[in-house]
């Protein structure tokens, strides 16, 4: 049997094979699709295997090869850390591969598919390789092979100028974030071997450097602030919100589903790994940015009428609650307090499995409506309920687990989180003192806010009557796109039910992080009830209360059935109009009101009201134009002003082109003369 490394080293090997066969049979679309989109489905569920037998294993596995630079191989490596990132990023791509075969089809006789999905490989392929590289010149570039390959995805529908402007912003920030990075691995393979030498490029020598504790904490600050970039953390989040709308709806699913988890990996990596214990304070300020990401992007999800955009910011949250959990094990690991660091971290590794999952569906299904009504606003949505069948629960149980609610897992992974701060006892210092309670403080607000955009996006988008044109022709989507949502609304609900399955087959990956897991603590009390610490501190039985539910629900509708009358139907209170129309409906603008009103003071917003004419009734005298524009504080007053000092530094450099060969000369001449001066 082979083993996990040669499962995953198999399945990126036939990534690449299918983006090479994609670019030389491009002339025949329609069979490029299902072929190609059912071999890296295949793929996928290689790679998915190879990391779950790795993690359940808790095996290391490591392999050299002789190519690169003289003196400089290539270093690969899987572990159980690895492992876990590498089955969520296959069991997503195999969802996402599955629903692509429909999907695609959208866009024959309209262009060509080939550099979507000749990128799409070679994009699954980089992130495979990013999670198994063992040093810092494969891993870089690896990082730039999945960089680069996913600006091309972003910048597929290139005729639309708001997608250019995505993939410039997406690609600026990715390598302003792949620089800080490779400064960080500059600094630890130069206490590793000496900053003349390049021996110290390899991970293993980077683990063994014995650097002085300010010049670690520069390090892990500039790697932070590099994977940071790439995960979206707010304030360096700007790139999502453009990036992952205006990329095919297949390429966000797994944009914001596992190539955000990429950079979580490589904060774990750096943090716990490489650097040995962390130190408190980079808990501390990792928890701080988790938290402000967590709280803001659900706040600006909740002012969006852009589907795609919404469930962007949503993503920036769900990263916010990631790191929310990371820092906790960091400043759990330097105080000691194992336990309680392996609970945080197995809460972190469950919710980013659980929002691989989740976000995936929830992006599949803005697939799914884009393809069947040619809108991402919900302003032109509504009543697809009716219309849409299937993809309405799938769509629903998305929204239940963004939602932290039972049964579903998302609930699972936050009440984790829950515990790791209710559980934690008195701390030395104030400020981590401090940080504790409102840390769940915030951790809480942000649930209630998501449960409240998730009702927002549903019912907006489902419920109600139809707001847009040619409703007639809205059809549900075909059996490979139902199937893709499908699967990933089922994981959804089994990974709520069974939670000790999955902590179970998790353990291995805190055990080599931080030393610790919570395996056979949750389990304690059987199978029936997940137990962090201790069964009297705080128990959850997922299993009972998903057979309650059910239980309720049949019996209710038994009941129902039972009395046998007639069901009345009556129109709602109309408030004493003749006919309901789509405008007498809340629209998305209007359900987030009181949001904004609350806490406006996080919003850049204008809102104008203009009289554009007469209305033609006694009701209605006067028509009315609104307006409404909501920025962040963060683009507004951080990235704005340097976009517009950088345009008008072009424009006074640009003088300088003026096409007349003399003058260049003249520019060489000086350049010259100043150099020979000051050398």
């Amino acid at each position: 049997m082979p083993s996990p490394f040669e499962l995953v080293s198999a399945s990126i090997i036939v990534f690449l094979c299918i983006s090479l066969v994609s670019a030389l049979f491009a002339n025949r679309q329609s069979i490029l699709v299902k072929l190609s989109s059912a071999l890296s489905a295949a793929a996928c569920l290689v790679a998915a295997s190879g990391g779950f037998l790795s993690v359940l294993a808790g095996s290391t596995e490591a392999m050299v090869l002789p190519i690169g630079l003289p003196d400089m191989p290539f270093y690969m490596r899987l572990d159980p850390l690895a492992g876990f990132f590498v089955s969520i990023v296959g069991l997503l791509g195999f969802f996402v591969s599955v629903y692509s075969i429909g999907y695609l089809k959208g866009f024959l006789g309209r262009r060509s598919v080939t550099p979507l999905l000749v990128f799409y490989n070679i994009f699954m392929a980089g992130m495979l390789l990013v999670l198994v590289s063992d040093d810092a010149y494969f891993f870089m570039i690896a990082w730039e092979l999945m960089a680069v390959s996913s600006f091309f995805l972003v910048f597929f529908e290139d005729e639309k100028v708001q997608n250019r402007r995505a993939a410039f912003i997406y690609i600026l920030i990715a390598h302003i974030g792949a620089v800080l990075i490779l400064l960080s691995f500059g600094i630890m393979a130069g206490f590793a071997a000496g900053f003349e030498s390049f021996n110290g490029y390899t991970f293993s020598a980077m683990r063994s450097a014995n650097m002085p504790a300010v010049w670690a904490s520069i390090a892990f600050l500039l790697a932070f602030a590099g994977f940071a970039a790439k995960a979206g953390v707010i304030p360096l989040h700007v790139w999502l919100p453009e990036a992952h709308p205006a990329a095919p709806s297949n390429v966000s699913a797994l944009m914001s589903g596992v190539m955000l988890k990429t950079a979580i990996y490589g904060i774990i990596r750096v943090g716990f790994d490489m650097m040995g214990t962390p130190q408190w304070w980079w808990g501390g300020l990792v928890l701080v940015l988790g938290l402000f990401s967590a709280v803001l992007g659900i706040l600006y999800a909740l002012m969006q009428s852009d589907i795609k955009k919404l469930l962007a910011y949503s993503s920036v949250e769900n990263i916010g609650i990631i790191l929310i959990a990371v820092g906790l094990s960091m400043m759990f690991a330097y105080l000691k307090l194992n336990t309680l660091a392996a609970l945080a971290m197995v809460a972190a590794f469950y919710h980013m499995l659980n929002h691989a999952v989740f976000k995936g569906l929830l992006f599949m299904g803005a697939g799914a409506i884009l393809h069947a009504t040619h809108e991402r606003s919900m302003e032109a949505l509504g009543g697809l309920i009716g219309k849409m069948k299937w993809t309405a629960p799938l769509f629903l149980a998305g929204c239940l687990s963004a939602s932290a609610l039972p049964p579903f897992n998302g609930f699972v992974s936050e009440w984790l989180i829950f515990q790791s701060f209710l559980l934690t006892p008195a701390l030395p210092g104030r400020l981590i003192n401090l940080l504790i309670p409102l840390g769940a403080a915030a951790l809480a607000l942000t649930a209630a806010l998501g449960a409240r955009g998730f009702v927002k996006v549903f019912g907006i988008t489902f419920l109600g009557k139809w707001r847009g044109r040619q409703g007639a022709l809205v059809t549900e989507v075909d059996w490979p796109m139902r199937a893709g949502m499908l699967m990933a609304a089922l994981s959804c609900l089994l990974l709520g039910i069974f939670p000790n399955l999955v902590i179970g087959w998790l353990d291995a990956v805190p055990a080599s992080v931080v030393g610790g897991g919570i395996g056979e603590t949750a389990k304690a009390s059987g199978w029936l009830w997940l137990t962090p610490v201790a069964a009297e501190r705080a128990s959850y039985s997922a299993p009972l209360v998903f057979f309650w539910m059910v239980l309720v629900v049949g019996a209710l509708y038994l009941i129902f059935r039972a009395r046998g009358g007639t069901v009345r139907r009556a129109p709602a209170w109309d408030c004493g109009f003749e006919k309901m129309t789509s405008r007498m409906q809340y629209t998305a603008t209007s359900m987030s009101m009181p949001t904004r009103r609350i806490f406006g003071f996080a919003f850049s917003i204008k809102e104008a009201v203009t009289v554009i004419g007469r209305g033609g009734s006694a009701i209605f005298p006067e028509k009315f134009l609104y307006r409404l524009k909501v920025r962040d504080h963060i683009w507004n007053f951080g990235y704005k002003p340097v976009s517009v000092a950088s345009f008008w530094l072009a424009r006074k450099v640009g003088r300088l082109q003026h096409g007349r060969i003399q003058i260049y000369l003249l520019y060489s001449f000086i350049t010259l003369v100043v150099l020979l001066v000051f050398a």
